[in-house]
């Protein structure tokens, strides 16, 4: 696996464990649709929240969020319609960002609510 995938995984991780400590129920991880993965489905409160999470080694290219594309936003929004209409929820959507920055064995998580909007 390349490095980058690792990275990935790792961060996923943390988001996940970060998700929890918080409140999170965790409700999918790497849920597909069509071309796009949901990084995590979870639900907080009344709220269904579909988490992208992004993750670097450094901030030197800017900050992880900052990685997220259009396309990949109207991906995103796609996969979280078709999920609420298969499971025939009824709960509000967020959008969040999970923005995971692992440099020198430390972590600096950041949680974006309504990530989305910033762009």
């Amino acid at each position: 696996m390349a490095i980058h995938n690792d990275l990935g995984k790792k961060g996923e991780l943390l988001a996940l464990h970060h998700l929890q400590k918080k409140g999170y129920r965790i409700l999918e991880q790497n849920w597909r649709y069509l071309k796009a993965e949901i990084d995590i489905i979870a639900l907080f409160e009344n709220t269904l929240v579909i988490v992208e999470v992004k993750t670097r080694s450094s901030t030197y290219f800017g900050l992880p969020q900052e990685f997220i594309k259009t396309s990949k936003i109207k991906l995103l929004v796609t996969a979280a319609n078709e999920y609420v209409v298969s499971k025939n929820l009824h709960y509000e959507v967020r959008f969040d960002i999970v923005s995971i920055v692992l440099q020198k064995g430390t972590a600096k998580i950041e949680h974006l609510k309504d990530g989305f909007l910033h762009f």
